[in-house]
C-alpha cells in the first residue's frame, strides 16, 4: 500500500498471542444495538469488529481487508446504525447507502440491519436489486429511507431516471469491493459515488486491497484508515472431505449419479462453473430420476426464492448451483456438497463446503478433479492446509493417471486469479470461460460476461 494513504495498519494476532477480551459495550454502541446483539447470542466482537467499529464511529474513512466469515457485515452495519442515533437532515433520501455485488449479499445485509436494529426506533430500510419489479422499487425510493442496500446495476438505472435523492447521504459502504471489481462494476460504483455528497464518509470492505482496489480507494476515500485482517482458516472438522479423479465428462456424471443414489444423502448442493452448466446438469439429473433444480444468476429473485423454498420443503433433493447464487444458502438438511467443477478461487472452496455441516451437524464434501486440474487442486489444498482424501468407487476407477501439476499451457489459466488480467488489462477473477473442458457447461456467447448486478440479464450484461 502506498504512502499516499494515512493508514492505521491493524492485523490479526497470532493464536499464540494473548488477545484482550472486549465487549460490545466497550465499543460505545447505542444500548439498543447492544441489546439486539445480546438477544442474538453475541457476547463479544470479532477482531475485525473490534478494530473497525471504533474507527468508523469516529468518522474515519476505512479500507478494510476482511474475508468471508470474519464478521465484516456487522463491522459496517453496527456503525451505520450508530450513525442513525444522531439527528438527520430533513428529506426522504437515505442517510446510509450499502453497495453489494450480488442480490444474495444485498438481502443478507438487509437482514442484518433488521436483526441488529430490532430494539431501535423504526429504521426504514430498503433494498434495490435486479430481478425484482421496477414499480415496487421506484415507490420505495420515493419513501423516506434511513438505509438503502443496493446492487450497482439496478441503482444506476434509477439514478439515470432521476429517482434517487442522495442530498442527505452521510455514509457510503462498499461491501466486497474486490468482487465488484471482478464483476466489472467499478465504473458504476464510481458513477454512484459521484452522485453522492463530497463530504460523505466511505467504508470499503474487500478480501484484498491490492491492485485495482487500491486505485479505486485513492479516488473514493479521504485519508482512510487501513485495517488488514487475515483469513481465519476453518478446519471444518465436522465435514469429511473426499476427492474423486475423473477421466472425462461421462465418467464424472456416472460417479455423480452413483453418489446421489446413496440413501445416506438427504439433500445435496452440486456446484458448477457456469449458469448454463447448472441448467444442463439439473435437467440431466431430472431425466435420470433425481429431484433436482438449478439456482444461478440468470434467474430472477422470485424464481430463486421459489427454488430455495422447494428445497427447504424437501421437494428438491439436489440443488445445482453456481458460486454467486449459492452465497447465503443455509439449509440444515444439506448433508453433501459436491464440487462437480472445482472452484477457480481457493477461498470459494471453503465457502462451498461450508454449506453442509451447519449448526454443528456433520457433512460430506466431495470434489471431482480432471487429470489436468492438478495445479488447481494444489492451490485449494495449500489454502486449506490439508490434503483432500482420495477416493475411488469399485468399478468406476479412473483410467487416466492424474498429473502432478497443470500443463504448461494451463499454468496461466490456473494461476493466481487476482493477478489475472482481462482484455483491458484490469485484474479480474476467472469468468465462465475458464472452466475445465469437462465442466457441466461450455462457454457460450455470454460466458465470462458479468451482468450488472450479478443477476438476471434483461439485455447484454444488464441486471
Amino acid at each position: 500500500m502506498t504512502s499516499d494513504f494515512s493508514c492505521l495498519r491493524v492485523c490479526f494476532l497470532q493464536y499464540s498471542e494473548k488477545v484482550s477480551i472486549m465487549s460490545f459495550e466497550s465499543l460505545n454502541l447505542n444500548p439498543n444495538i447492544v441489546q439486539a446483539l445480546t438477544a442474538s447470542g453475541y457476547t463479544e466482537p470479532t477482531p475485525v469488529q473490534t478494530r473497525a467499529i471504533p474507527e468508523a464511529i469516529a468518522g474515519h474513512d476505512l479500507m478494510c481487508s476482511a474475508p468471508t466469515g470474519t464478521g465484516k457485515t456487522a463491522a459496517f452495519v453496527l456503525p451505520a446504525l450508530q450513525r442513525l442515533s444522531t439527528p438527520a437532515k430533513p428529506g426522504r433520501g437515505p442517510r446510509v447507502l450499502v453497495l453489494t455485488p450480488t442480490r444474495e449479499l444485498a438481502l443478507q445485509v438487509t437482514a442484518a440491519v433488521s436483526k441488529y436494529s430490532k430494539f431501535m426506533s423504526r429504521v426504514r430500510t430498503g433494498t434495490v436489486l435486479g430481478g425484482m419489479p421496477y414499480p415496487r422499487q421506484r415507490k420505495l425510493l420515493e419513501s423516506p429511507l434511513d438505509i438503502l442496500v443496493a446492487t450497482p446495476g439496478r441503482l444506476i438505472d434509477f439514478i439515470d431516471q432521476g429517482k434517487v435523492d442522495f442530498s442527505r447521504l452521510e455514509l457510503l459502504i462498499l461491501d466486497e469491493a474486490d468482487r465488484m471489481l471482478d464483476m466489472g462494476f467499478i465504473k458504476p460504483v464510481e458513477k454512484i459515488s459521484a452522485a453522492t455528497p463530497a463530504g460523505r464518509q466511505t467504508l470499503l470492505f474487500s478480501a484484498t486491497l491490492d491492485g485495482g482496489i487500491a486505485t479505486l480507494a485513492k479516488r473514493l476515500l479521504k485519508q482512510p484508515k487501513l485495517i488488514e485482517c487475515e483469513a481465519t482458516k476453518e478446519n471444518h472438522d465436522n465435514i469429511e472431505q473426499r476427492l474423486h479423479y475423473v477421466d472425462d465428462g461421462g465418467h464424472k456424471h456416472r460417479i455423480l449419479d452413483h453418489l446421489l443414489r446413496n440413501v445416506d444423502l438427504t439433500q445435496a448442493i452440486v456446484f458448477t462453473a457456469t449458469k448454463h452448466g447448472a441448467d444442463r446438469l439439473a435437467e440431466k439429473l431430472n431425466d435420470t430420476g433425481h429431484a433436482a433444480a438449478a439456482l444461478h444468476g440468470n434467474m430472477n429473485q422470485s424464481q430463486r426464492n421459489r427454488t430455495l423454498a422447494r428445497m427447504r420443503s424437501g421437494n428438491v433433493r439436489v440443488l445445482v448451483a453456481t458460486d454467486v447464487a449459492a452465497r447465503g444458502i443455509d439449509v440444515a438438511t444439506i448433508t453433501h456438497v459436491i464440487n462437480y467443477d472445482l472452484p477457480k478461487v481457493a477461498e470459494d472452496y471453503v465457502h462451498r463446503i461450508g454449506r453442509t455441516g451447519r449448526a454443528g451437524a456433520s457433512g460430506i464434501a466431495i470434489s471431482f478433479a480432471a487429470p489436468d486440474e492438478g495445479h488447481q487442486l494444489k492451490q485449494i489444498e495449500r489454502y486449506t492446509g490439508q490434503q483432500i482424501a482420495r477416493h475411488t468407487i469399485e468399478g468406476m476407477e479412473p483410467k487416466i493417471k492424474p498429473r502432478s501439476g497443470a500443463p504448461s499451457g494451463d499454468r496461466k489459466r490456473f494461476g493466481d486469479p487476482r493477478k489475472r488480467t482481462g482484455d483491458a488489462g484490469k485484474p479480474r477473477r476467472f469468468g465462465g470461460g475458464g472452466e475445465s473442458r469437462w465442466s457441466a457447461g461450455s462457454p457460450g456467447a455470454n460466458a465470462g460476461r458479468p451482468s450488472r448486478d450479478g443477476g438476471a440479464n434483461r439485455s447484454r450484461g444488464r441486471g
